[in-house]
């Protein structure tokens, strides 16, 4: 995947999860809170399904999996700091 649809993706996942999660972030920190849900959520599948599986889905499943990486992410650093969702 090029560093365009990383960009693309993490965007996507991110303000998706911010939604989820009753958050107000800015289109930064959505690029950030999906890029890094992205690796998240790609270590997570990758230990349920074959590395192939977890990997080769295209559009919609890099979303999916980056979207639930993220909330997982958000739900980890609302617990640290105390933070109740909305």
């Amino acid at each position: 995947m090029s560093i365009i649809a990383w960009i693309i993706v993490g965007i996507i996942a991110g303000w998706i999860a911010e939604k989820i999660m009753g958050r107000n972030d800015g289109l930064l920190m959505n690029l950030v809170i999906g890029v890094v849900g992205a690796l998240v959520g790609g270590w997570i599948f990758g230990a349920f399904f074959d590395a192939g599986d977890a990997t080769s889905g295209g559009w919609i499943w890099s979303i999916f999996v980056a979207v639930i990486g993220a909330v997982v992410l958000l739900w980890i650093i609302n617990m640290v700091r105390g933070r109740k969702a909305r």
